[in-house]
C-alpha cells in the first residue's frame, strides 16, 4: 500500500481569481457617451431627489365626442389611462371624479362636445381641484395632417415611468399668440450615418419634424374645485361660439332686410316715375 502523506505536506490550493471581465461601458445618452464619474454623480443626485419627491402622476383621458383627437393624445402620453366615452347631462363633476378614483388616477383630461360642433377641454386635478376649461379650435389630428414625422401636471411624463423611454425623441411646444395657446408636437430628428456622427452638445445638426396633433386652446375659466367651484380667473377676451353664431345670423338677417328694402324702393320709384307709352308698341300686332 502507498504511504499516506503527512498533514503538513498537504498544500491547500489557492482559489483561482476569477476574471473581472471587460470594463463596464459608459452610459449612452441622446447627446453621446457619458463618463463614469458623471453617471455616478447623476445617479447619486437622482437618488437624493427621489428621497424627497416622486412623481406618481396618472392621467385619465376620456371624451364625449372627438375620439380621434383623444386617441392621438393617448399615443403621446405614456402615463395616461384611456376610458370609454362618457355621456354627461348633469352632475358632471361628481361622475368624473368617481371615474378618476375608480381608475386610480390623480388628474383628468376630458373632451366635452356641445351641439355636435363646439369642443371644450377640461384639465382637472381630482378631487379637490383646481380645474381649467378651454375652448378648442383649429383641430387637426395625425391622420388628417399626414406629416412625415414618426415617434413612438397632465402633459409632464413622470420620471422613470414604466412606459416612458430612456431618451427624448419628441418635443411639446406651447406657444401663446393672440391670447390663445397653440399646441404643436415635433419629432427630434438626428442623422444616423457614420460620417454624420453628432458631437456631444452639437445641437445644430438636430432638426424638428412636426408629427401632430395640433390644436388651439382658448382659456375660459380657472376653477378652485374639480370641474367647478369658485372662479379664480376668467378670460375677459373670451367670446362664446353661441354669441359668434348669433352675430353671424344677425348679419345675414341684415343682408336680407337690405334686399327687401331695395325691392320696395325700386317699386316706389317705378310707381312715382311711370314710363311714357310707346307709340310703336302695337305696330306688329296687326
Amino acid at each position: 500500500m502507498g504511504k499516506k502523506r503527512k498533514h503538513s505536506e498537504t498544500q491547500i490550493a489557492d482559489p483561482t481569481k476569477k476574471d473581472e471581465g471587460a470594463p463596464e461601458r459608459p452610459t449612452r445618452t441622446f447627446l453621446g457617451w457619458k463618463d463614469k464619474e458623471e453617471a455616478k454623480q447623476q445617479t447619486q443626485s437622482n437618488t437624493d431627489f427621489s428621497q424627497f419627491f416622486r412623481n406618481k402622476e396618472k392621467v385619465m383621458v376620456t371624451c364625449s365626442l372627438y375620439r380621434h383627437l383623444m386617441l392621438n393624445l393617448v399615443s403621446v402620453l405614456p402615463h395616461c389611462k384611456k376610458d370609454n366615452k362618457v355621456e354627461l347631462r348633469s352632475s358632471k363633476g361628481a361622475t368624473l371624479n368617481e371615474l378618476i378614483e375608480l381608475r386610480g388616477s390623480s388628474s383628468c383630461l376630458f373632451f366635452e362636445c356641445r351641439k355636435h360642433q363646439d369642443l371644450y377641454m377640461w384639465m382637472a386635478k381630482s378631487s379637490n381641484g383646481p380645474s381649467v376649461k378651454f375652448l378648442v379650435n383649429a383641430v387637426h389630428t395625425m391622420g388628417e395632417l399626414k406629416l412625415t414625422g414618426n415617434h413612438s401636471f397632465v402633459f409632464g411624463t413622470p420620471k422613470e415611468h414604466r412606459k416612458s423611454k430612456p431618451y427624448h425623441d419628441h418635443v411639446f411646444v406651447f406657444s401663446i399668440v393672440d391670447d390663445h395657446i397653440w399646441f404643436r408636437n415635433y419629432q427630434i430628428s438626428v442623422p444616423h450615418k457614420e460620417s454624420d456622427k453628432m458631437v456631444r452638445g452639437g445641437l445644430d445638426k438636430m432638426t424638428l419634424i412636426e408629427v401632430g396633433p395640433r390644436f388651439c386652446l382658448n382659456p375660459i375659466k380657472i376653477f378652485a374645485g374639480s370641474f367647478g367651484g369658485p372662479t379664480l380667473y376668467e378670460n375677459p377676451f373670451y367670446v362664446s361660439p353661441n354669441q359668434i353664431r348669433a352675430l353671424e345670423k344677425k348679419q345675414k338677417a341684415g343682408q336680407y332686410t337690405k334686399k327687401v328694402k331695395a325691392k320696395t324702393r325700386r317699386k316706389m320709384h317705378e310707381l312715382s316715375n311711370p314710363l311714357e307709352p310707346d307709340e310703336f308698341a302695337d305696330m306688329w300686332r296687326d
